[in-house]
């Protein structure tokens, strides 16, 4: 199968919705909630300020997907991003579709202008961390904390 990499669009909310359905299934704090991924997923679609949402595509569907959500480092001195909502479906996983989207995504990051990304992951999940740190992720000895408003 050929993959390619590219921006989501608005015709790709079902799939995206679905793929996020996937994800949070799996994750440990997260609870899928088609309603609230959908209208996040518009949210970051229609205001490019807010970030980027990059997609894996294969034989006409969308296999994989990965949020970039902007902010601006007082580290860093400017533009830094979270790296958030990365999932490829799960007969793909282990295939190099991840990996591929990973390089795209940090691609395109840079090409933005930005100087860092962050992301969290499950404890737990090792296949995925170790597809943070082959594409340069390092751990980081900050502890995440979350507070839902």
């Amino acid at each position: 199968m050929s993959v390619t990499y590219d921006g989501a669009t608005l015709e790709d909310l079902p799939q995206l919705v679905e793929l996020l359905g996937i994800l949070f299934a799996q994750e440990h704090e997260l609870v899928p909630d088609p309603e609230k991924q959908l209208r996040g997923l518009r949210m970051i679609l229609e205001n490019p300020a807010a970030g980027r949402i990059y997609v894996a595509r294969g034989n006409g569907r969308v296999l994989g997907m990965v949020s970039i959500q902007h902010g601006i480092s007082t580290a860093e001195g400017g533009p830094a991003a979270h790296l958030e909502d990365f999932v490829v479906r799960p007969e793909l996983r282990g295939k190099g579709v991840g990996s591929g989207l990973m390089r795209h995504a940090i691609a395109q990051s840079k090409a933005l202008g930005l100087l860092r990304l962050i992301l969290l992951t499950d404890g737990d999940n090792l296949d995925a961390q170790r597809l943070y740190e082959r594409a340069g992720f390092r751990r980081s000895g900050m502890l995440p904390m979350r507070l839902k408003l």
